[in-house]
């Protein structure tokens, strides 16, 4: 099940499992825990984590939900940043498989992550959204728990200064090339050129479409065997030529199990935008490659747009992370992959 980075207070989520970001004596503190604990009732839950005892750093322990949306709050306990040479990435890796492993044992299959250590630990927000990004897409690739990482507001989510760079200066030069070439199409061609072409363009298509060839009368049947492969043929063909299961391809495509399914189920079936270009970036397609499965879906990478431009330059770049991309989608407002 996919990976999604959401704009929200983690205390409304509408999930199995929310993580608190606990301090090692399980106690109500301030940030996401403070929160947590008062949403939840924090006579309640103080009393539950007091019976525990405590937390070790990277290690998790689970409690009922009480007056949260979720069944349950796992608490994790994440590292403090002391400058990176104190296994502080090891730790902070932990919190998140651990919490994920605990969240497996209890069937929640749904779960939602503040990141952690990033606020008055003062983790790095760039390091601490690498660690957890890796953490939590190694996991889902054996494993099937839908994960939101949810950020209060934007400014606890940010790329690297240079990827961020690139990305907005890939963007800002492919706008200008669109710019100008649509500047030198309206120069060459007038309104009456294009209606003349469309007209002998309608004309001949419809003359071929209807003029029977010599053996007789154009049956049905023979329409439709000329017809290109679907979307759904070319991408299990390419899925055979590649090498790749289906299970590998769904996971790295960020997409669900059950939608896959239906994928493979319906020849003709039609996927958004979004799903399609996650599937490419699941396969590693070249971008000629890419630009040829979506056109079965009846899709084109747009110049004119800042999600095709952002996943055109992964490409072009040779990084299929999707997850990566959807960190850069989400700097950049835009929706994301897969999901």
């Amino acid at each position: 099940m996919p990976f999604e980075i959401v704009r929200n207070d983690i205390t409304k989520m509408k999930v199995d499992a929310v993580v608190n970001a606990a301090n090692s004596a399980l106690k109500m503190g301030g940030g996401v825990c403070g929160a947590v604990f008062n949403a939840a009732g924090w006579e309640q839950l103080s009393k539950e984590c007091d019976s525990i005892g405590g937390c070790s750093t990277g290690e998790a322990v689970i409690t009922g939900g009480y007056k949260l949306p979720a069944r349950y709050i796992i608490h994790t306990v994440g590292p403090i940043w002391q400058g990176g040479d104190k296994n502080e990435e090891q730790l902070l890796r932990n919190c998140y498989l651990n919490s994920l492993e605990l969240a497996k044992q209890y069937g929640v299959e749904s779960i939602a992550f503040p990141l952690i250590s990033s606020g008055i630990y003062g983790y790095p927000k760039d390091k601490a959204l690498r660690v957890a990004v890796a953490a939590i897409s190694e996991f889902l690739l054996h494993s099937e728990i839908k994960v939101f990482l949810a950020v209060f507001d934007k400014t606890a989510l940010s790329l690297s200064g240079k990827l961020f760079k690139s990305i907005r200066e890939y963007i800002d030069d492919t706008y200008a090339e669109e710019k100008a070439l649509n500047d030198e199409k309206r120069k060459i061609q007038s309104y009456e050129l294009q209606e003349a072409v469309q007209e002998e363009f309608l004309s001949d298509s419809i003359l071929h479409s209807v003029q029977a060839p010599p053996s007789g009368i154009r049956k049905l049947e023979d329409v439709v065997a000329q017809l290109d492969e679907t979307f759904s043929n070319m991408l299990f063909r390419l899925i055979d030529e590649k090498g790749k299961t289906d299970v590998d391809t769904y996971k790295k495509a960020n997409i669900d199990r059950k939608l896959f399914s239906k994928i493979r189920s319906d020849k003709n079936y039609r996927p958004r935008k979004s799903t399609a270009l996650a599937l490419a970036i699941s396969l590693e397609l070249n971008l000629d490659e890419s630009k040829d499965l979506l056109g079965k879906a009846g899709y084109a990478i747009s110049h004119s747009s800042k999600f095709d431009i952002i996943v055109e330059y992964f490409i072009q770049e040779g990084n299929y992370n999707i997850f990566e991309i959807n960190e850069a989608l989400f700097a950049f407002d835009q929706p994301l992959l897969g999901v």
